[in-house]
């Protein structure tokens, strides 16, 4: 009698005890995936050389180069709110854009905001498509207006470097109003729509 109550004491010990050797052996695995999963970033900056054609310019064959800076903010997995600001004011090439004109020197600056959707394609590799809404001023050529509402839509890439940084190559089409240079006073503030397309290549750090 004794020994068949031994036995029975035994058995539910043992079955008490089943579930937690299993949590035992699961749990190392769950951590371990924990380690190696990749931390989740809120925030990125975006540094790098931009480019922009110039077709707000009378004669302009080419472009501007410069700096192109940005900040996201992510909210979620596949949302986030962009700042952008870029500065170009180097010539592609020599006698752009104007030749013929001795004072032709301009220069560009932008600062734009708007929402991202962003996501992971392929391993290292992230896509993401913007909208952008803000401000363009073209300086060195007496524009009119001197800042125009400028708006567009792009997107790039990004290959991870590592967890914190990548490379990333964008590109976006970015419409301003300015008037032709040299209209009569008439027709001075009789702006023209133009497009502009953008590149940029640099470098993103996550935070």
């Amino acid at each position: 009698m004794k020994s068949k109550s031994l036995l029975s004491i035994l058995a539910v010990v043992a079955a008490a005890l089943m579930p937690l050797a299993a949590a035992s052996q699961i749990a190392p695995e769950r951590q371990k995936r924990a380690e190696t999963a990749e931390p989740t970033y809120k925030w990125n900056v975006f540094a790098g050389y931009g480019y922009t054609s110039l077709n707000q310019v009378n004669g302009s064959r080419h472009g501007l180069q410069g700096v192109n800076l940005s900040v996201t903010r992510d909210w979620g997995k596949y949302f986030g709110i962009t700042a952008d600001g870029a500065f170009y004011p180097a010539a592609v090439a020599s006698g752009n854009p104007c030749p013929t004109s001795a004072s032709c020197n301009p220069t560009v600056d932008a600062v734009l905001f708007g929402p991202e959707f962003h996501g992971n394609v392929y391993e290292r590799l992230d896509v993401f498509v913007h909208v952008l809404l803000g401000g363009e001023h073209t300086g060195g050529e007496q524009q009119t207006p001197s800042i125009s509402f400028a708006a567009g839509a792009g997107g790039g890439m990004d290959y991870k470097l590592s967890q914190r940084f990548a490379l990333r190559a964008s590109g976006d089409d970015i419409a301003s109003s300015f008037s032709f240079i040299g209209n009569t006073p008439a027709l001075n503030y009789s702006p023209h729509m133009r497009r502009n397309s953008r590149a940029a290549f640099g470098l993103v750090y996550r935070f």
